[in-house]
C-alpha cells in the first residue's frame, strides 16, 4: 500500500548508506514516553512566552504582559476539575513531581511507617520508594497486579496498621491498563492513609475528575498526552500540609525571612520557573478543550482496536494486554530480541516504537520474564494508514525472524 506523505519530512538513514532508495517518511509510535508532533498552538503559545518580558508577581514590575504560571494554573484546576489552583504545582516532570510528594510525607512523618505500591509502576515510584527502605525511613509492600490491574482487594489485603502511604499508577505504561482508582481513593481516606496517584500517563487521554475522587495528591506530566513540551510537569495536592517542605529557595514573596514561605504555591515552588514549559501546557489543555476530549479519547481507542486487530493476524506476535484503557500496545516477536526488533523497524521502515524495560521492571519480570518487548503508543495525530504501514512492517520482520511463522 501506497502511504501519503502527510505532517513530516523527518527521515532515518538508510541502513545502507549508499542506497539510492528514498526513506520512508516517519512513523512516531511512541507518545506514551513523549508526544509528538505537538499542537501547532502550542508551538505558537511557546514562541508567544519568549518574545514577551516575564511576567510573575514578585519577580517584576512589568505589566502587560501574560502570568503563564497563573494562566496554567486555571487551566489545569477546569480541566481536572479540581480547586483551588494554587494547589496545582509546577515542577520539572511526573519523575520530580513523585520524588518531592514521596520524600516530603516521609520528612513530615519522621518516624518509620508503612507504605504500599504495585507492581504496575514506574521507577519514578519505585526507585523513591526503594530509596526510602534503604534509608529505613519505610517498610514496603509491593502488591501484584491480576488480569493487568490493581484493584481495591489487592490494596486491602496488603494493609497493616502501620500503613501510612499508598503510591500507585493510574495507568500502566506498559499494558495501558487503567485502574479504578475512586474506590481506592474513598477507602483509604477513611481510613487516614494518603494516596499519592501518579497520573503521567492518563492526564490528557481520558476524563479524570479530582472533585470526585479524594486523593492525597495527583501527578501529571507535561509532555505526554496534555502535548506540552519536555520538563514540565506538577501535582494537584488537597491538603498542602501533609507534605513537608523539602526546597528552599527565592519566591519573590516574603523576601525578609530565611526560612520558606508555608503557602501556596510558594510552599513547594523555588525558582524562576519554566515559563516556556507552562506557556506550553496553556497551548496544550487548550488544543484538548477546543478538541474535545471525548474526541481524542475516541480516535485513540479505534486506532488502538485497530492495531490490535492487526497485529492479531501476525503469526509469531504474542501482545501483552489486547483490551488496554490506553492507546498503548507491547508486544513481541518470535525469534527476535526486542531492542533489535526496535532497531530494524527505525532503521528499515523509519517506525519509531520503544523497547525495553519501559522503566517498569517489576511488568516485565511477570508478563515476559524480564526481557522487556516492543512498545507502540499512538496520540491523536496519528493516521490509520501509519498503523496500518507499521503493522506490516512488523510482519516482515516477524517473518524473516522466524522462517516458521512465515505464511505457505
Amino acid at each position: 500500500m501506497e502511504r501519503k506523505k502527510k505532517r513530516s519530512e523527518v527521515q532515518v538513514i538508510p541502513m545502507n548508506p549508499g542506497s539510492r532508495e528514498t526513506p520512508s517518511p516517519l512513523i512516531y509510535l511512541n507518545n506514551a514516553a513523549t508526544s509528538w508532533p505537538k499542537p501547532p498552538g502550542v508551538l505558537e503559545e511557546v514562541a508567544r512566552c519568549l518574545q514577551l518580558p516575564l511576567c510573575e508577581t514578585g519577580r517584576t514590575t512589568g505589566t502587560g504582559s501574560v502570568d503563564y504560571p497563573t494562566a496554567a494554573r486555571e487551566a489545569l484546576a477546569a480541566f481536572f476539575h479540581a480547586g483551588p489552583h494554587q494547589n496545582f504545582i509546577f515542577t520539572q516532570n511526573a519523575t520530580d513531581s513523585l520524588n518531592l510528594l514521596v520524600h516530603g510525607f516521609a520528612k513530615k512523618a519522621g518516624a518509620p511507617f508503612h507504605t504500599i505500591t504495585t507492581e504496575l509502576e514506574h521507577n519514578s515510584v519505585l526507585r523513591p520508594l526503594s530509596a526510602l527502605e534503604q534509608d529505613g525511613a519505610i517498610r514496603l509492600s509491593v502488591v501484584p497486579f491480576r488480569d493487568n490491574m490493581v484493584g481495591l482487594a489487592e490494596i486491602k489485603q496488603a494493609i497493616c496498621p502501620e500503613t501510612r502511604l499508598v503510591v500507585m499508577t493510574h495507568g500502566s505504561n506498559v499494558l495501558g491498563s487503567v485502574q479504578d482508582i475512586r474506590p481506592i481513593a474513598e477507602y483509604l481516606k477513611a481510613n487516614d492513609i494518603f494516596l499519592i496517584v501518579d497520573g503521567a500517563q492518563t492526564s490528557g487521554h481520558i476524563p479524570v475528575d479530582l472533585s470526585d475522587i479524594p486523593v492525597g495528591a495527583f501527578v501529571f506530566t507535561g509532555h505526554k498526552a496534555l502535548f506540552g513540551i519536555p520538563g514540565t510537569g506538577g501535582f494537584f495536592i488537597p491538603d498542602p500540609e501533609a507534605i513537608a517542605i523539602t526546597r528552599q529557595g527565592g519566591t519573590g514573596t516574603d523576601s525578609r525571612t530565611l526560612t520558606h514561605p508555608c503557602g501556596m504555591p510558594e510552599r513547594f515552588e523555588a525558582g524562576t520557573p519554566n515559563y516556556p514549559g507552562i506557556a506550553s501546557l496553556c497551548g496544550g489543555i487548550g488544543f484538548i478543550v477546543s478538541t474535545g476530549l471525548d474526541e481524542l479519547e475516541r480516535k485513540n481507542r479505534d486506532l488502538t482496536r485497530f492495531f490490535i486487530r492487526e497485529l492479531k493476524n501476525v503469526p509469531g506476535v504474542t501482545i501483552y494486554n489486547e483490551n488496554p484503557g490506553l492507546p498503548v500496545v507491547s508486544f513481541n516477536i518470535a525469534g527476535i530480541d526486542n531492542q533489535d526488533a526496535g532497531f530494524i523497524l527505525a532503521r528499515a521502515y523509519n517506525v519509531i516504537t520503544r523497547t525495553g524495560l519501559h522503566c517498569a521492571p517489576l511488568v516485565h519480570e511477570r508478563i515476559d520474564g524480564g526481557k522487556g518487548c516492543i512498545r507502540a503508543s499512538f496520540s491523536y495525530f496519528t493516521t490509520r494508514d501509519e498503523c496500518l504501514v507499521a503493522a506490516d512492517a512488523i510482519r516482515e520482520v516477524a517473518e524473516s525472524a522466524d522462517p516458521q511463522v512465515r505464511p505457505d
